[in-house]
């Protein structure tokens, strides 16, 4: 049995729900949702979604999480009661962070929810503590200076879209455009936002909330652009983080 179809029968079963009780709340026919339950029908991506709001677990837990073998007390919970995948971490306790390289930025969009992408992409731990889940992602283009071409940000994962603040920039992960990194303006409407770019060269432009598939939280950014191809590596990304040491710090209190 995959691990999707045990973990939406233990949520279930946490929630002391039937199965037709948790199809009528979807929407979907009770058949369609034991499908998924008993392994017979892998769920399509707009379900998983629907799953992920209405359990208040992330797509990426759903997928890779084992909560048969998790106790879902243990796991990290952000916002009002929502489960992210536990962190892994290291021998020694770090926690690891993947690195999204450019050459493979461009497969993000259909590799997100992906546990096989997630798990090829390399990773890093970084030199200080942290909560919740980060991720680095590369920058392309000069819209966002001083960041351009080469550079990358870290970033750390936005569960709700309530926690997204107007006025910060976030790594966005778009149905339309796939990844891109803007300044993010909350509007009246709650579910149009305006994406704006600090060269003002470029316009902004709006997005419907529901477009958006991932929100990631700007942390650090590490300026690799003016390095060698072959300078580029986890060792100098790793050198790059460790020099930010201090600066973090004073971010976090």
């Amino acid at each position: 049995m995959s691990k999707i179809s045990t973990n939406l029968r233990i949520l279930r079963k946490i929630k002391n729900a039937s199965q037709e009780a948790v199809a009528d709340d979807l929407q979907i026919p009770r058949s369609r949702f034991a499908s998924y339950e008993e392994d017979r029908a892998e769920p399509p991506y707009d379900m998983l979604v629907q799953l992920s709001d209405y359990y208040h677990v992330s797509v990426d837990a759903l997928l890779r999480g084992d909560f048969s073998k998790t106790d879902p007390d243990n796991l990290m919970k952000i916002g009002k009661n929502r489960f992210l995948f536990p962190i892994m971490v290291d021998k020694k306790g770090n926690e690891y962070v993947e690195v999204v390289p450019l050459r493979a930025s461009a497969g993000y969009l259909n590799g997100f929810a992906d546990p096989e992408y997630i798990e090829k992409l390399p990773v890093m731990s970084l030199p200080f503590n942290v909560v919740g889940k980060h991720r680095s992602f590369p920058i392309k283009g000069d819209s966002m200076p001083p960041l351009k071409t080469g550079d990358f940000v870290v970033a750390k994962y936005v569960e709700n879209l309530s926690e997204v603040a107007s006025g910060k920039t976030y790594i966005l992960l778009t149905k339309d455009e796939g990844l891109v990194y803007k300044r993010v303006m909350r509007k009246n409407n709650l579910n149009v936002l305006e994406l704006h770019s600090d060269n003002k060269a470029y316009e902004p432009y709006t997005v419907k909330a529901q477009d958006v598939l991932e929100f990631w939280e700007f942390v650090c950014s590490l300026n690799l652009s003016d390095k060698k191809d072959d300078e580029i590596n986890l060792d100098s990304v790793m050198g790059m983080l460790k020099s930010l040491k201090v600066e973090m710090k004073g971010i976090k209190k």
